[in-house]
């Protein structure tokens, strides 16, 4: 995607600032859950279907190059969504996970402060945040936790020339069709219901809909899955049949997402992993836009902001990979879409940002001044035209204590403390990150640089992992 700054001023379509605090307009929040950024047609990815949220991208500006700062649990969306919620950098947000209750009750929520600003609070879906939901909204409808249920037959599958165990559009291995109506399009169906009760009321509206799609048990209608032929679907460029520091990184057969598919990987068992992710994008893209067709005839989708993300990646095949538990920008790097009154349509900003930047800027738009204890930043002096660059020199990620990772002028360093490795890609040029350059010898002043700055990074942030013992070459 091109990088297209836009020209839009404070003085122009965008209100005033104090007027932002009295019109209130509403917040449409949609939340996936392991989306990876290349799953929306509109940008370039024509081997999957998503008409709705193409739409958001022909509306409102995208930002291109959003990230999630990573994970101090193998569940990585705990972190991705207590980041959110609190509005805290990673290792502070771990900090306060377990008393997320506390924050909820002294108004520290997302949620709490949109209620103080006079907003009717909503949520329905994937929480996954140890603090009561019922309580944080107003309404909170089928509040759900981090995953529909797997099962043994999901996993290690599948084997080419043999029957596979599983399906994803058999109601008998439960999962999302638990209760009977697949619980996407039970999110759809609150959305659409509360929409249509918001019409008749006056007070604006924060609306949470989190969809635990595309997450695996990857389930969706045989329709959908139809959709997406083998023939049509193709390994990632990056594929590879093991990745060579799995087990060091924490990624091997123990991990969960990653016995999904069997070891080592087989072109064919990822295509059929990405036939069925494709297929419940495209089935969770269908309650989105009726989601979205509800807010038109509700009459208020003239006075409404739409935010789109995810909370972190997948692999499914990139190198070697099947979950998100890694540094790759397959698994740390997903869609973020805004429309909104003002905001520029067909608009792409390439600047880097986090996911976690959609609290404070609704925030804002709530009239709500940034609680000092929230670290993200608004996105509107961005869309606005009033700011050029990412409030962030540099993108941080981590995983456990195992992985590390920070992007910056272009290249992007990995470290794995535990194998004692480095790896550097030149992201700019190779957005595949298929050709590490940390053995050639001319890359180590680019390495020692990162490094440095990954080592500020640590600080800012709280990072407890001591990486200086694990790369002498580099604190050096």
């Amino acid at each position: 995607m091109a990088l297209l700054f836009l020209v839009v001023t404070a003085c122009g379509v965008f209100p005033a600032r104090s007027s932002l605090a009295e019109e209130r307009p509403n917040i449409l929040f949609i939340f996936a859950d392991d989306q990876c950024y290349e799953t929306v047609r509109s940008f370039g990815h024509t081997d999957i279907d998503t008409p709705n949220l193409d739409r958001l991208v022909e509306r409102g500006t995208t930002f291109t190059r959003c990230y999630n700062m990573g994970s101090w649990s193998g569940a990585v969306c705990v972190a991705s969504r207590t980041m959110l919620n609190t509005g805290r950098f990673v290792w502070r947000a771990n900090a306060v996970y377990k008393t997320c209750e506390k924050e909820r009750q002294a108004g520290r929520l997302w949620s709490e402060y949109m209620k103080k600003a006079g907003y009717r609070t909503y949520m329905t879906g994937k929480w996954h945040v140890p603090a009561n939901a019922k309580k944080a909204f107003d309404v909170a409808v089928d509040v759900r936790g981090g995953m529909p249920n797997q099962t043994e037959a999901g996993y290690n599958r599948p084997h080419e020339g043999q029957p596979d165990p599983w399906s994803p559009s058999d109601p008998k291995f439960g999962g999302f069709w638990k209760g009977g109506t697949h619980w996407s399009e039970v999110v759809g169906n609150h959305g659409v219901e509360f929409l249509q009760e918001a019409s008749g009321r006056d007070e604006p509206f924060f609306m949470y809909v989190a969809f635990n799609a595309p997450h695996d048990p990857r389930q969706s209608p045989q329709e959908f899955v139809d959709m997406y032929p083998l023939e049509r679907v193709a390994v990632p460029e990056n594929f590879a049949a093991l990745y060579p520091f799995k087990d060091a990184i924490g990624c091997g057969p123990s991990l969960r997402d990653e016995k999904l598919a069997p070891f080592p990987r087989s072109e064919y068992s990822i295509k059929v992993h990405r036939q069925e992710y494709y297929a419940i994008i495209t089935h969770m893209d269908r309650e989105i836009g009726r989601v979205l067709d509800a807010l038109e005839q509700s009459g208020k989708a003239d006075n409404t902001w739409i935010f789109f993300t995810a909370d972190h990646g997948l692999a499914v095949g990139h190198h070697g990979l099947v979950g998100k538990q890694n540094m790759y920008d397959h698994s740390v790097r997903v869609p973020f879409m805004v429309v909104g009154p003002g905001v520029e349509a067909g608009g792409q900003i390439d600047e880097p940002i986090y996911l976690q930047d959609v609290m404070p800027t609704t925030l804002e738009l709530a009239g709500v001044e940034k609680p000092d204890h929230v670290e993200f930043h608004s996105l509107l002096p961005m869309l606005r035209g009033e700011q050029s660059e990412s409030p962030y020199d540099a993108i941080y990620g981590a995983y456990l204590g195992l992985q590390r990772a920070v992007t910056a002028d272009g290249y992007k360093l990995i470290l794995y403390p535990k194998a004692g490795r480095a790896r550097l890609y030149h992201v700019a040029e190779d957005p595949q990150e298929q050709h590490d350059l940390a053995d050639d010898p001319e890359m180590k002043p680019v390495m020692r640089k990162l490094f440095r700055t990954f080592r500020q990074l640590q600080d800012e942030l709280d990072d407890p992992l001591d990486v200086a013992a694990a790369f002498p070459q580099l604190a050096g």
